[in-house]
């Protein structure tokens, strides 16, 4: 197998292989995960990878734009800023980065104590989802991490998630990021504050678990 050193090339036409060359590089897949709810501003993006510099974010994006994967625009007034968004064909990695993401849960050298973004603990909802448990509940939920707000829609043992105003959820979730993970994983209610119908807010809260971790 044949790697070059400017770009991560490889003469193998497995599918696998042309994958790490369409997104394999370094922060990559994590820019990707910011771009799956919506169309973000350069900033925004720069603000939630904090250890990503600027030119690696413009390379990163540079050469999604590029492969197809990703799109820029400017956003009608009265924004009338430029923002960078997900193609169609670029949204589909999404099944692949929640299956990539459960499978490295299970390693017994994951350190869930490390930092996470509102980005990542919105796709860990829709990644342990349980579909089983959620079969008759219908609810729209409201998620207010820091200036991002998020809405979670379950219906028919179905989860959709996405940015959007909060206003009319049936139960609203405000706080922290890791106060999403210690309410949805850890069972511990007070990390974040509740609003609305609790019973709602309590049935959705046991929607979730966590894979097991691999045998050693």
């Amino acid at each position: 197998m044949k790697v070059t050193e400017s770009r991560r090339e490889f003469d193998d036409a497995c599918g696998i292989a042309h994958a790490l060359e369409l997104i394999g590089e370094r922060w990559g897949l994590l820019v990707l995960r910011e771009l799956l709810f919506g169309p973000r501003r350069f900033s925004d993006l720069k603000a939630d990878l904090p250890g990503i510099t600027p030119s690696v974010l413009t390379q990163r994006l540079s050469e999604f734009e590029d492969r197809g994967l990703v799109r820029k625009s400017r956003l009608p007034p009265p924004a009338s800023v430029w923002v960078y968004e997900a193609t169609e064909w670029g949204l589909d990695i999404e099944a692949a980065l929640i299956t990539l993401g459960c499978w490295a849960l299970r390693s017994p050298r994951h350190d869930s104590t490390k930092p996470v973004n509102a980005s990542s603990v919105m796709l860990s909802l829709k990644a342990n989802f349980d579909s089983v448990k959620a079969q008759g509940f219908r609810a729209r939920l409201g998620f207010r991490l820091g200036e991002k707000e998020f809405v979670v829609r379950v219906e028919d043992g179905e989860i959709e998630v996405r940015r959007g105003e909060t206003s009319g959820a049936d139960a609203t979730f405000t706080g922290a990021p890791t106060g999403v993970v210690e309410v949805m994983f850890r069972g511990a209610p007070d990390a974040l504050a509740i609003e609305g119908d609790m019973a709602i807010a309590r049935r959705f809260t046991e929607m979730f678990s966590l894979p097991a971790k691999a045998a050693q």
